[in-house]
């Protein structure tokens, strides 16, 4: 893939697009009834388990951790992988750190609160599930996960990016910047996201992967709005300052080297994978710049349409339609 000039002109300070009218994500959810949400740590309850009386020590927790723990413990097989689990040295230093790195949960549980009340603002008739901590083994492709109306949070996915451990697994830096605390809540409600979204697959062209990212970008920022927008897409502060600089110039390359509408593999990957940058750009462009272009498009879509709801919005798969109804034309 080939690109033009317009690549060279970084130079110029430019602005975010936005609507100047009212923020539709800035909602009072006071009224919106939502029981305080309690991190059930399971993540420290299964380590404080006895290894010399593993299938007592089971029975008594399983009461409260049916979710882990529903399979036979009579099961000498399933005994001997929980006894192989816990007695993993990588997965003891990863409990050592939850313990060190997680002692106090009330901002966190207060931030899931205040989420899980825009969700039922949104979506009135959803369930809010239960949450538990637990620690992966360093399932890092699946920090969070949702099954059964249960959210699951590895917290073992979140110790910072000074982590020992992340180092020593050779975990790439523009991942470790997405592994903090922060960017805990962002990563539930993006699942919840792409929960409202299976079943369905975006079309082939790039503008179809830009918005339907877009639409998944603006579903977790209405969830958690007052979150820094660089938590939201995974971004370090530099990495965002670049993009609110040059997003101008990232849009009049997609349009000038006419790539909107291509199906090419190589060009949609080129704008939509994730990596430490991108390179027909810049080593300080980000990767996914076609998600953070597609989140400024739907975020002006809704700014325009302010009859259509995240429901419908997240049922809205015409690409084509969303764009023309935006106006984007980011300001240079």
């Amino acid at each position: 893939m080939k690109l033009n000039g317009v690549f060279g002109l970084f130079c110029l300070t430019l602005l975010f697009s936005c609507n100047s009218g009212k923020n539709r994500l800035d909602i009072n959810t006071r009224d919106i009834q939502v029981p305080d949400i309690k991190i059930h740590r399971y993540d420290l309850d299964l380590f404080h388990v006895s290894g010399g009386n593993l299938k007592d020590g089971l029975e008594q927790l399983k009461p409260a951790y049916r979710f882990f723990l529903d399979a036979d413990l009579n099961d000498t097989v399933k005994l001997m992988e929980m006894k192989a689990y816990l007695e993993n040295p990588r997965n003891i230093d990863f409990y050592t750190a939850v313990q060190n790195k997680f002692k106090d949960l009330s901002k966190l549980e207060k931030d899931l609160t205040e989420a899980f009340r825009h969700y039922l603002y949104y979506y009135p008739n959803a369930r809010i599930p239960r949450v538990y901590a637990y620690i992966s083994g360093g399932d890092y492709d699946y920090p969070v996960q949702f099954a059964d109306s249960v959210l699951l949070i590895g917290f073992d996915n979140y110790l910072g990016k000074d982590c020992k451990i992340y180092v020593s697994d050779g975990i790439p830096q523009y991942r470790l910047d997405k592994m903090t605390p922060d960017n805990m809540v962002p990563d539930g409600m993006m699942v919840l996201a792409r929960i409202s979204q299976s079943g369905h697959f975006p079309g082939n062209a790039l503008l179809d992967h830009m918005v339907e990212e877009g639409k998944l970008l603006y579903f977790t920022e209405a969830m958690a709005p007052l979150t820094n927008p660089r938590f939201i897409i995974g971004y370090n502060a530099a990495q965002t300052d670049w993009i609110v600089k040059n997003e101008a110039h990232v849009w009049a390359a997609i349009i000038e080297n006419r790539l909107l509408y291509s199906t090419d593999g190589q060009t949609i990957r080129t704008f939509m994978a994730d990596g430490p940058f991108t390179a027909e750009f810049s080593k300080e462009a980000p990767g996914r710049l076609g998600a953070w272009i597609g989140w400024q498009i739907v975020k002006q879509f809704m700014a325009n349409q302010e009859d259509v709801s995240l429901q419908q919005l997240m049922l809205e798969h015409d690409a084509q339609k969303i764009l023309t109804a935006s106006k984007y034309k980011p300001e240079k």
